[in-house]
């Protein structure tokens, strides 16, 4: 039976993986989307052990690539949750590579994954709350909550900006741009 409530340590979650040949895109470092692949892994493993149900991932925020990973490294992905909402949980994860001959780690990535619980007929379940023990804990909670907001307020303004779509005024926003505008008779 669930509790109403978990501490975010509760859902910590560790995933190590040595990065092989066949994981390298063509310039010989590990490919970005191997990464995506294994961060989801760590969302879900983590979002599953706080919700205890299945989850899914529904938007993933802030991947940005801090440094290249190359074959050979061992790379640990630390997840843990965040956030959480009624049915709703953010999990960060951060990433490392560890090059073992050389005895470097390197921080390659932080991310931020949604997830939301499922039971077995694939309906929305609430999750448990979290409790906040540690000046960090609650950090990370308010984070959440300010990314969430600003993705709202970012969905809104591109909603509003494309019912009142002016292309004279688009065009003359985009010039100084890498762009050329070729605008037929039909703009």
């Amino acid at each position: 039976m669930q509790t109403d409530f978990k501490r975010p340590s509760d859902s910590d979650t560790t995933i190590t993986e040595l990065m092989i040949p066949s994981y390298a895109n063509f310039g010989g470092k590990i490919h970005g989307g191997q990464l995506l692949s294994l961060m989801d892994k760590a969302a879900y493993a983590c979002a599953a052990k706080h919700a205890g149900t299945y989850c899914v991932t529904v938007a993933v925020e802030g991947v940005h690539f801090l440094a290249p990973v190359d074959v050979g490294d061992l790379v640990s992905l630390q997840a843990r949750v965040n956030y959480t909402g009624r049915t709703s949980m953010v999990v960060g994860i951060r990433v490392t590579a560890e090059n073992v001959r050389e005895g470097v780690i390197k921080h390659t990535n932080t991310s931020y994954f949604t997830m939301v619980a499922k039971d077995d007929d694939g309906r929305l379940v609430r999750v448990p709350g979290l409790i906040l023990r540690d000046a960090q804990d609650v950090r990370r909670f308010e984070e959440a909550i300010r990314r969430r907001e600003l993705k709202a307020d970012f969905e809104n303004s591109m909603s509003e900006m494309k019912g009142s779509f002016d292309v004279d005024v688009g065009a003359e926003a985009v010039r100084r741009y890498n762009c050329r505008i070729e605008l037929g008779d039909d703009a």
